[in-house]
C-alpha cells in the first residue's frame, strides 16, 4: 500500500549498477508505521494497518533507478474479502522502477506484485506508466496502472502535492489523488491527505498524518459504487542512509 505513492525503481541488481560506476549515489530508507484503516485507492480493505518497509534508489547513464518491498498486518474488512471476523491480512508488495527526466517532465515506468500472504484474495500484478511536472510550485503527476493479473478496470490516478517548510526541521505536506476508472469510464475516488514531517535528527523524520476519501462513483458495478467516505489517521517514522 503505503498508500501507494511508492517511490520505485528496477533494481534486480542495484549493487552491480554501482559497482560499474563508481560515482553513483545509493540512498536507502527504512519505514514503519501505523493507521486506523487500510486505504488503498479510496477502498477501506481493513482496520488497523501495521506496515514496514525499504527503499532503495540510484541513478545509473543518466536514468533514475529505485526498487523496495513493503509489508502490511491488518484486520481485512469483511465486507470486502469473503473471510470470518477473526481472519488476518498480510500482504507483502515487491516494486521496482525506472524514470528519466525528458526536460518538459520526468517519465517512468514500473511494476508492482501484490501477494497475499493468508489467501484472503489473489496476488496480482501491475506494470504503469507516468509523467510528473511541476507547475507554479505544486508537484503534478499522472499515472496509467496495466494490470496484469486480476482486473482493476483500467486505474488511472491523478496527483498533485505541495509542501510547506514551518522550520528547517518541520514540514507540512498536502496532497490529493483523483482515481479514475477507464474501463468503466468512471471517476472513483478522491483522496486528500496532510502529514506533519519532523525531521527530529539528520536522518529520522516522524509523520502524522490525516487523510480523507471521498468516493465519486454511483455506479452499483464499480468495486467504489458501495463505497463509503472514509477517514484515516496514523503515523510513520522513516530513516534514510
Amino acid at each position: 500500500m503505503k498508500n501507494y505513492c511508492k517511490t520505485i525503481g528496477a533494481l534486480a541488481a542495484a549493487s552491480a549498477l554501482v559497482a560499474g560506476n563508481a560515482s553513483a549515489e545509493v540512498e536507502y530508507e527504512l519505514h514503519t508505521g501505523y493507521t486506523n484503516q487500510y486505504l488503498f485507492r479510496g477502498l477501506d480493505l481493513g482496520d488497523d494497518l501495521v506496515e514496514a518497509g525499504v527503499d532503495v534508489a540510484t541513478e545509473w547513464n543518466g536514468l533514475g533507478l529505485s526498487a523496495g518491498a513493503w509489508y502490511g498486518s491488518f484486520s481485512p474488512n469483511t465486507d470486502f474479502y469473503a473471510v470470518g471476523p477473526d481472519a488476518d491480512g498480510d500482504e507483502l508488495d515487491v516494486y521496482a522502477e525506472v524514470s528519466k527526466d525528458l526536460g518538459f517532465a520526468t517519465a517512468a515506468v514500473g511494476y508492482i506484485y501484490y501477494i497475499n500472504q493468508r489467501n484472503i484474495t489473489d496476488d496480482a500484478q501491475e506494470v504503469y506508466f507516468s509523467l510528473a511536472k511541476e507547475f507554479f510550485g505544486v508537484d503534478f503527476s499522472l499515472s496509467y496502472f496495466w494490470d496484469i493479473e486480476t482486473d482493476n478496470d483500467g486505474y488511472t490516478e491523478l496527483g498533485a502535492s505541495k509542501g510547506f517548510e514551518l522550520s528547517p526541521c518541520v514540514t507540512l505536506n498536502t496532497g490529493a489523488v483523483l482515481g479514475y476508472l477507464c474501463e468503466q469510464g468512471q471517476v472513483g475516488h478522491l483522496t486528500a491527505k496532510v502529514a506533519l514531517d519532523w525531521a527530529f535528527t539528520e536522518t529520522a523524520t516522524l509523520s502524522p498524518f490525516v487523510a480523507h476519501s471521498w468516493s465519486m462513483s454511483d455506479d452499483v458495478d464499480t468495486i467504489y459504487g458501495g463505497n463509503d467516505n472514509e477517514f484515516v489517521a496514523g503515523t510513520m517514522l522513516s530513516v534514510s542512509f
